[in-house]
């Protein structure tokens, strides 16, 4: 069998694609992968990434293969998340909180949606707890059937949010207790915006049939304000739960995004600010991690 070529080598050390795929046994676990492989002009076996259908079978296989998932559907407008990137977050997360000596780990999944993938991924690799929310009835609903033929309805929880202006706001309850929160928030301001970013993606990538490729619904890609007015939202409404939850975390995508939290953060209360800098091939985004714990409270967490 030959190795393939290192195509992730910044991924974090624990992440299984670190050396990049094994097409060849990933056919094997999904065999519906077979039809999008083929051999490039560097005699390399890969797919067509600006091809939806190639994308969702290759992530499929990579959760089958290395994730204990037997059932992973979600309909074709819904984001398909890649594995790599997505793993990528957990295992950050996880030195976080092990740096923290934290145990009995239950994390907030601030927008679970369709595809229900940090859930299956962190308990996968780490056999955490998650409570799961979305403003989207349909995506939980099918989130739920993810998790039914998985067998994970006791480890994932999935909880409606019917407030499309708050974020922890209904969600949590006074006595909730949670290691830490993980989101990736919407970027773009507008369904504009975010489809003229994958316009310029799909014609870097030699594809130049942009509407059949184009996937994503407004809670997954697109908010009033952007990235930035969200992660301020998130920042706020945390500081209303300050001992619900050790780290509150998100992506932020934009360094100057992130850079703007800082301030913000300080002024609500946070005794301390993490910046995690996350490096995937050529894209470089970051996991902005804040408490509002004392020392002490820390301590006996």
């Amino acid at each position: 069998m030959t190795k393939p070529k290192n195509t992730h080598n910044t991924l974090h050390l624990k992440n299984k694609h670190l050396n990049g795929y094994y097409f060849n046994e990933l056919c094997v676990t999904y065999p519906n992968l077979k039809e999008y492989v083929f051999v490039n002009k560097y005699g390399t076996e890969t797919i067509d990434f600006a091809n939806p259908k190639a994308v969702k079978a290759i992530n499929t296989a990579l959760l089958f293969k290395y994730y204990n998932i037997s059932f992973w559907e979600f309909p074709d407008d819904n984001l398909c998340p890649p594995i790599p990137g997505r793993v990528d977050y957990i295992h950050y997360l996880a030195d976080l909180l092990k740096a923290s000596k934290i145990k009995n780990i239950t994390v907030l999944d601030i927008g679970i949606g369709a595809n229900c993938i940090y859930p299956l991924l962190g308990n996968a690799e780490y056999g955490w707890n998650f409570i799961g929310t979305d403003i989207d009835k349909k995506s939980l609903e099918n989130a739920q059937n993810i998790l039914e033929k998985n067998n994970l309805n006791s480890q994932i929880i999935l909880k409606y949010q019917p407030d499309i202006t708050h974020i922890f706001e209904g969600i949590i309850v006074e006595n909730d207790c949670f290691s830490a929160t993980i989101c990736n928030p919407p970027f773009y301001k507008s369904q504009e915006e975010a489809m003229q970013a994958n316009a310029r993606k799909l014609e870097a990538l030699g594809n130049v049939d942009i509407g059949r490729n184009f996937s994503g619904k407004q809670q997954e890609l697109w908010y009033n304000g952007g990235e930035k007015a969200f992660i301020h939202t998130y920042a706020y409404e945390s500081s209303k739960f300050k001992n619900n939850c050790f780290w509150y975390t998100t992506l932020v995508s934009k360094k100057e995004n992130a850079e703007s939290l800082f301030p913000s953060l300080k002024k609500l209360g946070a005794t301390e600010i993490k910046t995690i800098p996350m490096h995937q091939g050529n894209k470089i985004t970051r996991i902005v991690a804040w408490t509002f714990l004392t020392k002490d409270e820390q301590l006996n967490w």
